[in-house]
C-alpha cells in the first residue's frame, strides 16, 4: 500500500469518525427518524431525505460554505429563530401526544401520507440550525483543512456514515416494535422527545 493510499484511507476513516461523533448524538432528526421507524410509516423516504441533505451540506461545507455561513449574522439569526419556533411547536405536539392513549397499532398516530412525511422531514431538517452547525460548519471546516487530494475521501467517509446511520436507525427500530405496542412506552418516548425539542429550542434562543 502506497503512502498516498494510506493517507486517503486515513482521510476516509477520519470523515467517518467525525460524522459519527456529530450525527449519532440524539437530536431532532434522529428522534423523528426513530419514531417513524417504529411506526413503519414512510421511514425509508424519511431516512433517504435526511441522508441526502447531510450529503449536500457536508459537500457545501467542505467546499467553503461553512466559513460563509458562520460569518453571516443575518443568516445565523434566521436559522436560529426559525429553528427555535419549529422545535418549540414540535415539542408541544409531542407533549400533547404523551397524554393520549396510543400504541404502535393505533391508526390515529403518525404521518397522514407521503406528502406530509416529506414536508415534515424537510421542515425538521432545513429549519434545524444544528443540522447546519454539524454538517456545513463543523464537518465542513474540518474537511476543508485536509489536503486537497484527501478532501474527497474525507467527504466520502462523512457522507457514508450519514447514510449508514439514518437507514440503520430506521431499520433497527423494528426490533423495538414489541415494546412500543404498549401505550406507556409511547408516552415516555413522546415526553422525552418534547423535553429534548424544548431544550434544543431554548439553547438556540439563549445561546
Amino acid at each position: 500500500m502506497t503512502l498516498l493510499m494510506t493517507a486517503q484511507l486515513l482521510a476516509l476513516f477520519k470523515g467517518l469518525a467525525t460524522s459519527a461523533g456529530l450525527i449519532v448524538a440524539i437530536g431532532a432528526q434522529n428522534a423523528f427518524v426513530l419514531t417513524q421507524g417504529l411506526r413503519r410509516e414512510y421511514h425509508w423516504p424519511i431516512a433517504g431525505i435526511c441522508s441526502f441533505f447531510d450529503a449536500l451540506f457536508i459537500t457545501l461545507g467542505i467546499a467553503g460554505m461553512g466559513a460563509l455561513v458562520s460569518e453571516s449574522p443575518t443568516l445565523l439569526s434566521i436559522t436560529q429563530w426559525g429553528g427555535a419556533l419549529f422545535l418549540g411547536w414540535y415539542g408541544l405536539r409531542s407533549f400533547r401526544a404523551a397524554f393520549q392513549d396510543n400504541s404502535l397499532k393505533s391508526e390515529s398516530r403518525g404521518i397522514r401520507n407521503l406528502t406530509h412525511a416529506i414536508l415534515t422531514t424537510l421542515t425538521i431538517t432545513l429549519l434545524n440550525p444544528h443540522v447546519y452547525l454539524d454538517t456545513v460548519v463543523l464537518i465542513g471546516s474540518i474537511g476543508g483543512q485536509q489536503a486537497p487530494d484527501e478532501r474527497i475521501w474525507f467527504a466520502a467517509g462523512a457522507i457514508s456514515f450519514s447514510f449508514i446511520w439514518f437507514f440503520l436507525l430506521s431499520f433497527g427500530a423494528r426490533w423495538l416494535a414489541p415494546l412500543f405496542a404498549k401505550p406507556i412506552a409511547w408516552r415516555i418516548l413522546d415526553m422525552c422527545v418534547a423535553l429534548m425539542m424544548w431544550s434544543i429550542a431554548a439553547s438556540l434562543i439563549f445561546s
